[in-house]
């Protein structure tokens, strides 16, 4: 997960966070992340790492009050925890990743999770038939943007709403985890074909849309 939110080269914002947490609050987290990493690299082992007021502002360009409205955000998600340590005492930050993911999960189950006038049909444990499949998919290792794509795509209803089906329902067999690894791919391939689109084909799909406006 952690791998979603941060590079050593530059700073991975995740949308999904950006909407739900503030944009400020989610490149805190990505510094923060960054950080953490490279002191796991050089012999971290209890999970709590220092950065200082300074290194973040030089990193994210927020100021001292931007990274202290940031982190009581993060703090009352309980995304992560902090405390003063050392002589001198220095800012020590400790991240829940388990948190994180709780909230990743949560948030896009609530914006997919629609309930229509017949009512999702429930399983035993009080949980819809569509929120048991966003859970199968979103516990595997994919993107969070691809999981997403996928979900949207295959809970699509049909439009007779006697007999309203989503897609996956209507499929004789459904593997999530098979269905996602061959989405992967498909995107892969379809990534590839247009990166390789020639400049004359892009030019001639453009005077084909100009040309069906007129």
């Amino acid at each position: 997960m952690k791998e979603l939110l941060s590079s050593t080269a530059f700073l991975v914002v995740n949308k999904t966070l950006a909407k739900n947490i503030g944009l400020k609050e989610t490149v805190l987290l990505a510094d923060l992340i960054s950080k953490e990493e490279y002191f796991i690299n050089n012999g971290m082992t209890n999970g709590w790492f220092f950065n200082t007021e300074s290194n973040i502002q030089k990193d994210t360009t927020l100021t001292p009050y931007q990274q202290r409205k940031a982190i009581k955000t993060l703090k009352e998600h309980n995304i992560i925890e902090t405390k003063r340590m050392g002589v001198p005492a220095k800012q020590h930050f400790k991240i829940n990743e388990e948190q994180v993911v709780k909230f990743l999960n949560n948030k896009l189950l609530s914006k997919s999770t629609t309930i229509n006038n017949n009512k999702e049909i429930t399983l035993n444990n009080n949980i819809s038939i569509k929120e048991k499949f966003l859970n199968d998919v979103m516990v595997l290792d994919f993107s969070e943007e691809m999981k997403l794509d996928f979900i949207n795509y295959w809970t699509e209803k049909s439009s007779d709403r006697l007999n309203a089906k989503m897609r996956y329902q209507k499929q004789a067999t459904f593997d999530v985890k098979l269905r996602l690894d061959r989405w992967a791919k498909n995107s892969a391939k379809w990534n590839t074909k247009k990166a390789g689109t020639s400049k004359l084909d892009a030019q001639i799909d453009e005077w084909q849309k100009a040309k069906s406006l007129l």
